[in-house]
């Protein structure tokens, strides 16, 4: 992906089980070598620091039986094991990180900071086992603000705001609830009912969520939330029970089968008891189907089976749009990727193209037979030109200079492949995953290509046009930022139309007084006054830098072909507004009177 688009966090959860065999148990290590390779295995989610939390129930008193450590070191994994090493070296010592849960974390922050108070897994304390809680997940809520005032309602005082603070001490307060009052020896007087406590604690939750924890003494649980937005796959053998945000890494880590591997239903919540038996639970009524299409575009990695076909084929959707961009003239073409993660997309380009060019050959020399052998080699010959022209580079350290000269470093970030194209004569086609802010395609990429002097540049882009901000946790949030909303500004300038901005604000502002605001995106009216031929042509205007002597030109992927590529993963609305839940049309609505306030910022929920 050209743009700098971070990826969501990834959560990891082991529960061994309690066997009468012990030779059924790992040995003692190997739990953690599973739960450091699962974060390894999905670092790709999140750059910004990792976490993780061990439950040791046979740890004597005086010593806390939940063990944490967090890092926002270059390699925090790496730092949090050697740590983690270090202590396990020790002699006679009982904090060894060596027990019976373990719950990971690899975090992307898009709310709240970036330093080490800010990593997951979080942890409540408390002198009774049974109201210890560790919570990690991957998830952003729209309501976290209704959610915290509920808890001070509640006559809490809670030290945070952040959302993951929230959660927890929303599940705490139905823990201590459900364990009820201590008796004379001391221990709380009831049993908890997990399937009630988490019913009690995310029914009221509005956003994306795959969240994971366990309890001093032992309960542990994974949950999705009930559009199945975010996503979580667990897999089961004699020995454990784990949990993951994607499923190539239980399938690497646990050297499982693809049909060994389960997803977590929406609203469904995996429940394990203290001896680790496992049962399915479905604890929130599912909505509106609506998993996440940027999983399958971007962010999973595309070693999983599904993924990658998927991506290409949203290559293959993309072949018909890119010939007739052509105009046919595929012997003046040369086709290429925007490194890395557009390859596979790129593929599928290729193999639709291909496809189109032997249905295109076969109905020739049907229809035209006999031929000469030149003519008929004339058309066996063509092919589609393949070639590696961009190049990632290391990333420079463009913090060294001042502003005026750091653009001129991020046009470096990339190379090209000299004489890779004849100059003059060939277009360029270059694949990307999608285009999000545009900065990086305007500084760096268009003018590195058009050093290799194409007649025009045409970017493909496996998704369709970003129109609308996430607040599920994807770091596109703020409306302003998006390359589809600067266009869409020109476009209304260019209309006579500004006042439909103030139209719409004053829409905005009615339906919130009215407490309508989570039931329309109001957003929506404005695109509608153009096409998306429109949008991508003026978005290509403003994307071409300055000097650049080729023609520009932008092919988005349809929202039919996104879905006939990712059938089971429907989830769209950064391109069609269409948000699964109250909370998002409340957010699109809300970033728009941000934008026309002049305040830029991110919403939080």
């Amino acid at each position: 992906m050209s743009d700098p688009l971070k990826h969501e966090c990834g959560l990891a959860l082991i529960r061994l089980k309690k066997q009468s065999n012990s030779a059924a148990r790992p040995p003692l290590g190997q739990a953690l070598q599973k739960m450091y390779l699962l974060l390894e295995k999905m670092h790709n989610r999140g750059q910004d620091g990792a976490g993780l939390a061990c439950l040791a129930s046979d740890t004597p008193a005086g010593f806390p039986p939940i063990l944490r450590a967090r890092s926002v070191a270059a390699q925090p994994i790496l730092q949090i094991i050697q740590h983690i090493e270090e202590q396990r070296s020790r002699p006679n010592v009982p904090l060894r990180f060596e027990g019976d849960v373990y719950l990971g974390h690899v975090r992307y922050g898009t709310y709240g900071t970036y330093g080490i108070e800010s990593c997951h897994p979080f942890f409540r304390d408390s002198p009774w086992k049974e109201k210890m809680l560790c919570l990690a997940g991957n998830f952003n809520l729209t309501n976290t603000e209704d959610l915290f005032q509920q808890l001070v309602e509640l006559g809490q005082h809670p030290s945070q705001t952040a959302d993951t603070v929230t959660v927890m001490e929303r599940m705490g307060h139905f823990l201590d609830q459900a364990l009820g009052a201590k008796e004379s020896g001391g221990r709380p007087s009831n049993l908890p009912d997990f399937e009630l406590i988490l019913r009690k604690t995310f029914q009221k939750l509005d956003g994306g969520y795959a969240i994971g924890g366990f309890t001093g003494n032992g309960h542990a649980f994974a949950i999705r939330d009930p559009q199945g937005i975010r996503p979580c796959f667990w897999y089961e053998n004699d020995q454990l029970i784990a949990v993951a945000s994607e499923r190539p890494a239980l399938q690497t880590v646990f050297h499982a089968e693809l049909t060994e591997i389960q997803e977590l239903n929406p609203g469904q919540a995996l429940l394990i008891s203290p001896e680790g038996q496992g049962r399915l639970v479905q604890v929130l009524e599912p909505g509106l189907a609506s998993a996440c299409s940027f999983e399958r575009i971007y962010f999973s990695r595309g070693t999983d089976a599904d993924v990658y076909e998927e991506r290409k084929g949203l290559g293959e959707q993309l072949a018909a749009p890119v010939l007739e961009a052509l105009h046919e003239g595929l012997e003046n073409a040369v086709f290429s990727f925007i490194p890395n993660t557009a390859e596979l997309a790129f593929y599928g380009l290729i193999k639709g193209i291909e496809s189109r060019i032997e249905e295109q050959t076969a109905r020739q020399l049907y229809a035209e037979m006999p031929q000469s052998e030149s003519e008929i080699l004339a058309l066996l010959r063509r092919k589609v030109r393949v070639e590696k022209v961009a190049v990632k580079d290391a990333k420079l350290r463009t913090f060294i200079t001042d502003d005026s000269h750091r653009s001129d470093l991020v046009q470096h970030v990339y190379d090209i492949t000299y004489g890779s194209l004849r100059p003059g004569i060939d277009s360029l086609v270059v694949v990307d995953d999608s285009i999000v802010r545009g900065t990086t395609l305007k500084e760096s990429i268009l003018k590195m290509l058009d050093r290799l002097k194409p007649v025009r540049i045409l970017v493909v882009s496996s998704a369709p046009i970003i129109k609308y901000p996430d607040c599920y946790g994807i770091d596109m949030a703020r409306l302003g930022d998006l390359a589809a909303f600067r266009a869409l500004l020109a476009l209304l300038s260019e209309a006579g139309l500004n006042s439909e901005l103030k139209q719409t604000e004053a829409n905005i502002l009615r339906a919130s007084e009215q407490g309508l605001d989570g039931e329309r995106n109001w957003v929506a009216n404005l695109y509608a006054r153009f096409s998306d031929a429109e949008l991508a042509q003026k978005m290509a205007e403003q994307l071409c830098p300055g000097g650049v002597q080729a023609q520009i030109k932008l092919v988005f992927q349809s929202i039919e072909g996104l879905h006939k590529a990712c059938p089971k993963h429907t989830g769209d609305w950064y391109f069609s507004g269409e948000y699964p839940t109250p909370g998002g049309f409340r957010f699109v609505n809300q970033a728009f009177l941000k934008f026309v306030q002049g305040e830029n910022s991110r919403v939080h929920g």
